[in-house]
C-alpha cells in the first residue's frame, strides 16, 4: 500500500521566485478555495522576471521532453468553469529534452509585458494573471506548477469631471432635486452632495443612499447580470419638509470597490451606481439610480 501511495507523489518540487520578490509590493488575493494569499503586484509594461528551481525528490531522476514557462492573462466564466480565454499568452523554453538528477535553476524574463486589464474576482467571472511552468513528460503526465500575481491599472485624475444634477418626482406628491459633486471618483474618494425637497406631500419615513455594483457577463441570450449592494448609508430618518436640504458625505475607502470595467475583451463589464432610496410610511419604496465611474488613482498622486 505504501508503494502505491508513493507512486502518486510528485517526482520533484518546483519553486518560482521573482527577481524583485523581496522588495516588490505584495497584495492580498482570494484563491478559489476561499483562502487569501499575498502575491506580487505588477502594472502593464513592466518586466516579469525571476528564477525557476526544479528539485527532484531524493533518489528520483526526472526524464522530460522539455521545460517551458508561460505568462498567461486569462478570463474564466464561472458558468463555463475550467475554460479559460487567454488574452495574453507568452512562452519561454527553459530546457531541451533530457534528464534532471539534482536541483536545477533556470532564469526567465518577459520584457515590457502588455497586461491591459486589471485582475478581477467577481460573482460570475474572474480575470487572472499567472506564471505556468510545465515539465513535459509525455505519457507519464506533465508536471505543472502555477504562480499567481496581481495586475492593477492606474489612471490620472480625469481632466473633465462634471457634477451630477437630477430632478425626480411623483406628480403632485413628491419633487426632489439631488446633486453629486462629480461623476468620476477614485477608490479612496468622498462622494459629496445635497438633496433638496421641493415638494413633499407623502410621508417619508427614511432615505438611504446605496452603492451598487452591476456585473454583466456573456453576450446576447447568454448574458448574466448580477447586482450587489456594497454599501448602504442612511441619509435621513424622519419626515422632511418642503425647502429642506440634506447633505451627503460618503467615504468610499471602507468598501471593496474596483475600477469600472467596460466590455473587457468582449467578455464582461462592471459598472457602479448610486441608488437613492426613499421609503414612505406605508413601506412603499421610491428610488433613483445614477451611474458613476470609478478609477484607481496612482498612490501618492
Amino acid at each position: 500500500m505504501n508503494y502505491l501511495l508513493g507512486a502518486f507523489k510528485p517526482a520533484c518540487n518546483i519553486f518560482i521566485t521573482f527577481t524583485d520578490g523581496k522588495t516588490r509590493k505584495q497584495v492580498p488575493m482570494k484563491k478559489e478555495n476561499g483562502q487569501t494569499v499575498m502575491v506580487p503586484l505588477f502594472q502593464s509594461q513592466e518586466n516579469v522576471c525571476g528564477k525557476i528551481s526544479i528539485e527532484p525528490i531524493q533518489g528520483k531522476k526526472i526524464e522530460h521532453n522539455g521545460i517551458k514557462v508561460e505568462l498567461l492573462g486569462q478570463i474564466e466564466m464561472y458558468f463555463d468553469k475550467g475554460n479559460f480565454y487567454d488574452f495574453t499568452s507568452l512562452v519561454r523554453e527553459l530546457d531541451i529534452p533530457g534528464d534532471i538528477y539534482e536541483k536545477k535553476t533556470y532564469p526567465f524574463e518577459f520584457s515590457t509585458v502588455e497586461m491591459p486589464y486589471e485582475t478581477y474576482n467577481g460573482v460570475n467571472v474572474r480575470l487572472r494573471y499567472v506564471l505556468k511552468v510545465t515539465i513535459n513528460r509525455g505519457y507519464t503526465g506533465s508536471i505543472i506548477e502555477y504562480q499567481d500575481f496581481v495586475v492593477r491599472t492606474f489612471s490620472p485624475p480625469p481632466s473633465l469631471n462634471t457634477s451630477i444634477k437630477m430632478e425626480v418626482g411623483i406628480e403632485d406628491c413628491l419633487h426632489i432635486e439631488f446633486e453629486y459633486n462629480k461623476s468620476k471618483y477614485h477608490l479612496k474618494d468622498v462622494i459629496i452632495g445635497k438633496i433638496y425637497f421641493l415638494l413633499v406631500r407623502i410621508k417619508i419615513k427614511n432615505m438611504d443612499l446605496e452603492i451598487r455594483r452591476r456585473e454583466s457577463t456573456g453576450a446576447g441570450h447568454n448574458t448574466h447580470v448580477e447586482t450587489e449592494t456594497l454599501a448602504k448609508f442612511e441619509l435621513m430618518d424622519g419626515a422632511p419638509v418642503r425647502g429642506e436640504s440634506i447633505p451627503i458625505r460618503l467615504f468610499l475607502s471602507p468598501y471593496e470597490l474596483t475600477p469600472t470595467h467596460r466590455n473587457v475583451n468582449n467578455k464582461f463589464s462592471v459598472k457602479y451606481y448610486l441608488n437613492l432610496v426613499l421609503v414612505d410610511e406605508e413601506d412603499r419604496r421610491y428610488f433613483k439610480q445614477q451611474e458613476i465611474t470609478l478609477y484607481r488613482l496612482q498612490e501618492g498622486s
